[in-house]
């Protein structure tokens, strides 16, 4: 890629305008449309860049049945790793936790469980009792524990989830969203990747009985390493699931599909389509600097303007050198600017679509400057 060099900022005291750069451009290639699934709603999203790559109605609210304890085991792992609760910690088995229908690990009332123990109850065999009892020992009591599992969900900018319970069992109030259930496992994956790798085991064993993980990708796909199943009969059957193959990482979400196989099926061809059609690439380091803005007013005469984060890019394949950047950063502004505050963005475009934009943040903080600073840069901008 190109770039044509021009001054990062113009010395102005109103921001109106941004400041551009652009790479050179050709035209992509074309992909094939994305199979057909006949499930109420899916989506195919890559895990690093965020893009969707495939969808249908990925933000309409279905009920989620068991991907419900995608969220509830997301809440668990956190409570885990801020260090308020312990694995090894011993959890009593409630009548409620015992009488709750639905999918069961045969945890007996009165009887005593690890975390450790119930958590893979949960994630493997998508026990009911067993996530119950994990709510209760959290929050006190499954209502509350939803109440964290809804806080959770701002948190993550979820818009179309709201969870009454922790296992998925109907409720009039209790809804997800493809699309929200893929950012769900997105922040499952990225922040809990110890925790994760157990949604990759096969079998589960408790009081004797063992029982098997129905993600039946599992066996199939060596690539898929999670996440989770679920089935109402108002929900249909779901699958979210998620493969890596090399570098690349794509998470699936099937909802509402019509049986167990086609639902395993359905998800294969989806994470097989976006493996053959796409490929993944990181457009910048997380912090690295893209560009200098001028600040008025301040104790330093400028900023460094780059992304929060790592930023990738989602392209077809052997398109990535395609790619059009368009820089747009903010030529001046005024003292305080604050360390994270936007100030411009990259917008990324293929064949003139544009793909994604890049939010550009101060990396630094830029306060106000002394009396004399001020006087000056008053003066100066005064004449300009």
């Amino acid at each position: 890629m190109k770039y044509v060099k021009s001054p990062f900022y113009i010395q102005i005291l109103f921001v109106c305008t941004l400041s551009l750069i652009k790479v050179t451009t050709s035209g992509a290639e074309s992909v094939p449309p994305p199979p057909s699934i006949t499930s109420k709603a899916h989506i195919l999203v890559d895990y690093h860049s965020g893009q969707v790559l495939a969808a249908f109605n990925p933000d309409q609210r279905l009920e989620p049945a068991s991907l419900t304890k995608i969220m509830s085991a997301d809440v668990i792992f956190k409570e885990l790793t801020a260090g308020h609760i312990k694995l090894t910690d011993d959890v009593l088995i409630s009548e409620h936790a015992w009488r709750t229908g639905g999918s069961r690990t045969f945890a007996e009332v009165g009887k005593h469980f690890t975390v450790e123990t119930l958590l893979r109850g949960a994630i493997i065999q998508s026990g009911n009792d067993a996530t119950v009892a994990l709510a209760e020992h959290i929050a006190g009591s499954e209502q509350t524990f939803a109440e964290m599992m809804n806080t959770q969900a701002k948190v993550l900018g979820l818009t179309n989830s709201h969870f009454m319970n922790a296992t998925g069992l109907p409720d009039p109030d209790h809804y997800s969203s493809a699309h929200d259930m893929a950012r769900i496992a997105t922040a499952t994956i990225r922040e809990y990747p110890n925790f994760y790798k157990i949604y990759s085991q096969k079998e589960y064993e408790v009081n004797g009985i063992k029982q098997r993980n129905r993600n039946r990708l599992l066996w199939r796909d060596s690539s898929v390493d999670g996440i989770k199943t679920g089935h109402t009969e108002g929900a249909g059957f779901c699958l979210v699931a998620s493969a890596q193959r090399g570098d690349q990482r794509l998470i699936s979400v099937i909802m509402g599909s019509k049986n167990q196989e086609m639902r395993a099926a359905d998800s294969l061809t989806l994470l097989n389509y976006g493996f053959r059609f796409y490929e993944t690439h990181k457009l910048y380091e997380k912090r690295q600097v893209l560009g200098k803005v001028r600040v008025w007013k301040g104790a330093y005469g400028e900023v460094d303007a780059g992304p929060a984060e790592e930023v990738y890019v989602t392209v077809p394949r052997q398109q990535y050198e395609n790619l059009e950047l368009v820089r747009e950063i903010a030529p001046a502004l005024n003292a305080p600017v604050r360390a994270g505050q936007k100030i411009g963005q990259v917008v990324v475009r293929l064949g003139g679509k544009e793909i994604t934009q890049v939010p550009l943040v101060a990396l630094t903080d830029a306060p106000e400057g002394g009396m004399f600073r001020y006087l000056m840069d008053t003066i100066i901008l005064w004449f300009n």
